[in-house]
C-alpha cells in the first residue's frame, strides 16, 4: 500500500470521463465534483450533462439514463469531448454499459458497478447475456467493483435506511476515478458539509462513502498507476466553473447593475431555459423580480409591462414556448419598448426531443411572427460567453427600443466550462434611451435621424403621456393610423431601424486563414466544435478561414467581403440548413455548401475534420 501511494503519476494532455447511471444515481453531482475539483487545480474544462427525457423511467431500464462528460486539460478544451472518444466509461447499471458502450474505444477503461449487473437488470437493459461474463469486454480495461455492496458495509454503522445508503454509492465511484487522477478530496467534502449541514448522518454517510472509493482504487491491482492532468496555462484572473444559464442570468443583472435599472423576468419553466429563471430568482437583493407565470403568453406579456414602466425586461423559454410568444413580441415590435427574449434551444417539433441540444428554431427567431416584423437577432456560442451575450442582447434593447432574441441551446446552456470573472465597471456602457424631461415639443413616435430609435418614456414622467398599443401608429405622434402610406412607411421605417443596428456592431472576424480554399461558417452553440476541428488539421499552408456569427440580424457590415476572399464557403449547424437559407437570400450570387446534423447532439470533432479535408481532397 505504502508503496503504491509513492509511485509518480503518469502525466496526460487531456482526459475524457463519462459518468452514466439511472437518474436517480447522483451522476450530474459525481461528474460536477469532479470538475469543479479539476478545476481547482487548474484544468481547463467543458463538461456536458445528459439527461433523460423522462421524468420518472423504469429503474434500470435504458430510457433513464443519465450522463455527464467531463473534459480536462493542459491544454486549451474547448469542448466535452466526441460522444466516441471516451477515455473512461462509469457505468453503474447494465442500461449505462450497454448505451455508452458505443462511445468508448477498445483498450480503454469502464468502471462497473457489479451488484447492479443482476438477471433482471440486464434483462431490463437488453442484453441477452451478462457482458460482465461472456467475452463481449475483454478488449477493455474493465474494473468490476461491488461499490452498492462495499458502500452499504462502510456505512451500515450509521443508522441510515437502504435506500438512502444506496444513493451514497455515487461517492464511492467518484472516489475510485479521484484516485485514478490524483485529485484531492478536499473540495468535495466541503461541499458535503456545507450543503448537509443540518444531515449530520447524511455527511457522514458521503464522507465515508468518498474516502472508502479512494482507497479502494488504490489497492486495485488493475490501476498500479494514477494519472494526473497539470494545470492549463490561461490567461491570468480568477476564473470559476460557470454554467451557460447561470452565465446568462449573470449577463442580465449586470446589464441591470450598470444601467441602475430594476429587471424584471416574467418567464414559465421550460426545459432546458428554467435554470435561468432558478438562478434570478436567488438575486433579489440586487434588484431582481421574477415572475414564474401560469404559461408562456402571461411571462411575456408581464415582460412588456415591466419593459413599459422602465425595467430591462426579459423573458425565457424554448422553442415551443417561443411560438407562443410569437404574437406578444409583435406588440413589443410595435410599440417598440426594449424587451429580451432568450431561446434556448432544444430537439423539435413539438415537444420533441426536450432534453437534447438542436439549432432549429433560427427561422422561427428570424421571421415566426405576422407581418413585417423584424427583430435584433443574436447567440450565444459558448457557456462562458452567454454572460457577454445576455449583456450585449440588453445593450442593443436599450439603446435601440426594440424586441431582441438571444439565441442560446441546451448544449451551452447546461454544460459547464472556466469563466473569468470581470469588474463591472470594466463592461462596456449601456445608454437607455430615456426622453430628456426638458425636451421641448416632445413626441413619442419622433425619431433620432441617425438610429432611427424613439425616446423611451415611463409612466409618471409628466407631460410625457402618450398613446401605447399594437394598433398602427402615424409618424411622429404615435395616434393610431389607417392610411395606407402611413402604414408602408412605418413598415419601412421599422424594419430600416434594425438594418441600422449594423452601424452599432463590431465587424465579424476570421479565425485562420484570411483568405483561400475554404471558410468555415458557423453560429451559436457549434463554436467549440468547429474550432477544435480546425486545430485539428494541418493548417501549415493555411488553407481554412472561419467566421463564427453572434450577430445574425442584423449581420456584421463586412461578411460580403469576407465571402469573397475564399473560393468555397461551407456552413455547419445542427439543423436542416436555417442559416443556410439566410445566406443565399443575403448574398444570391455566392455558392454555399452546407454540413448539417440533426441527432440531439453536437457536431463530433471527427466528422467535421473528416468533412473539411474531403472538400480540400486531403482524404
Amino acid at each position: 500500500m505504502k508503496e503504491q501511494k509513492a509511485t509518480k503519476a503518469k502525466e496526460l494532455n487531456h482526459v475524457i470521463i463519462r459518468f452514466a447511471g439511472d437518474s436517480g444515481d447522483g451522476m450530474q453531482l459525481t461528474g460536477s465534483q469532479f470538475a469543479d475539483t479539476s478545476a481547482m487545480l487548474g484544468n481547463d474544462i467543458s463538461t456536458f450533462p445528459d439527461y433523460p427525457a423522462e421524468i420518472r423511467a423504469p429503474q434500470g431500464s435504458t430510457y433513464g439514463v443519465s450522463g455527464f462528460q467531463v473534459h480536462i486539460g493542459h491544454q486549451e478544451v474547448r469542448t466535452p469531448g466526441d460522444d466516441s472518444d471516451i477515455d473512461v466509461l462509469v457505468a453503474m447499471n447494465p442500461a449505462a454499459l450497454i448505451k455508452n458502450i458505443s462511445s468508448i474505444t477498445p483498450g480503454r477503461t469502464i468502471i462497473v458497478d457489479t451488484d447492479s449487473f443482476s438477471r433482471k437488470n440486464i434483462e431490463k437493459a437488453g442484453y441477452t447475456s451478462n457482458p460482465l461474463e461472456d467475452g463481449s469486454l475483454e478488449n477493455y480495461r474493465l474494473i468490476e467493483a461491488p461499490i452498492t455492496s462495499l458502500t452499504k458495509e462502510a456505512i451500515k454503522h450509521i443508522g441510515l435506511d437502504n435506500k438512502t445508503m444506496d444513493r451514497s454509492k455515487n461517492m464511492f465511484a467518484l472516489g475510485m476515478v479521484f484516485w485514478m487522477f490524483t485529485r484531492p478530496l478536499d473540495h468535495t467534502i466541503n461541499y458535503i458539509e456545507t450543503k448537509f449541514k443540518h444531515l449530520p448522518q447524511v455527511v457522514e454517510a458521503n464522507v465515508k462513502t468518498l474516502k472508502t472509493g479512494y482507497n479502494y482504487a488504490l489497492t486495485l491491482e488493475l490501476l498500479p498507476t494514477p494519472y494526473t492532468i497539470l494545470p492549463a496555462k490561461m490567461n491570468k484572473g480568477t476564473y470559476r466553473i460557470i454554467m451557460g444559464n447561470q452565465a446568462t442570468a449573470w449577463g442580465f443583472i449586470a446589464a441591470a447593475q450598470k444601467t441602475k435599472l430594476s429587471l424584471f423576468l416574467g418567464s414559465y419553466p421550460i426545459t432546458p431555459a428554467s435554470d435561468i429563471l432558478h438562478e434570478l430568482t436567488k438575486h433579489q437583493g440586487l434588484g431582481v423580480t421574477t415572475f414564474q407565470a401560469e404559461d408562456e403568453i402571461a411571462g411575456i406579456g408581464a415582460a412588456i409591462g415591466a419593459s413599459f414602466a422602465g425595467n430591462l425586461a426579459i423573458t425565457t423559454t424554448s422553442g415551443p414556448g417561443l411560438a407562443l410568444k410569437a404574437e406578444a413580441i409583435g406588440l413589443a415590435l410595435m410599440t417598440e419598448l426594449p424587451l429580451v427574449v432568450v431561446n434556448v434551444q432544444r430537439g423539435g417539433p413539438s415537444t420533441g426531443l426536450p432534453t437534447k441540444t438542436e439549432q432549429s428554431d433560427l427561422l422561427q427567431s428570424m421571421f415566426g411572427r405576422n407581418g413585417d416584423s423584424p427583430v435584433i437577432v443574436v447567440a450565444a456560442s459558448t457557456s462562458a460567453n452567454s454572460y457577454d451575450w445576455a449583456y450585449e442582447a440588453s445593450r442593443l434593447a436599450l439603446e435601440h427600443m426594440t424586441p431582441v432574441i438571444l439565441l442560446s441551446d441546451g448544449y451551452i446552456a447546461n454544460g459547464s466550462e472556466p469563466w473569468k470573472l470581470r469588474r463591472l465597471a470594466d463592461m462596456p456602457d449601456i445608454k437607455p434611451n430615456f426622453v430628456d424631461l426638458n425636451e421641448k415639443d416632445w413626441l413619442p413616435y419622433k425619431r433620432d435621424e441617425k438610429t432611427l430609435v424613439r425616446k423611451w418614456a415611463i409612466p409618471g414622467m409628466k407631460g410625457m403621456e402618450h398613446r401605447i398599443g399594437g394598433l398602427e401608429k402615424q409618424e411622429d405622434t404615435g395616434n393610431v393610423s389607417y392610411l395606407p402610406k402611413n402604414h408602408e412607411k412605418m413598415v419601412k421605417i421599422r424594419a430600416e431601424k434594425i438594418q441600422r443596428v449594423a452601424n452599432y456592431i463590431p465587424l465579424q472576424e476570421i479565425e485562420g486563414a484570411q483568405e483561400g480554399e475554404l471558410l468555415v461558417v458557423g453560429w451559436g452553440g457549434t463554436y467549440g466544435s468547429i474550432h477544435t476541428a480546425l486545430k485539428e488539421i494541418n493548417q501549415e499552408e493555411e488553407k481554412i478561414g472561419f467566421i463564427h456569427f453572434n450577430y445574425i440580424n442584423p449581420m456584421p457590415k463586412n461578411i460580403k467581403e469576407i465571402f469573397s476572399k475564399f473560393k468555397k464557403i461551407i456552413v455547419c449547424e445542427l439543423n436542416l440548413g436555417q442559416m443556410t437559407i439566410l445566406l443565399r437570400d443575403r448574398f444570391p450570387s455566392q455558392d454555399f455548401m452546407k454540413f448539417n446534423k440533426i441527432q440531439g447532439q453536437p457536431f463530433n470533432i471527427k466528422e467535421l475534420v473528416n468533412k473539411f479535408n474531403q472538400i480540400l481532397g486531403t482524404n
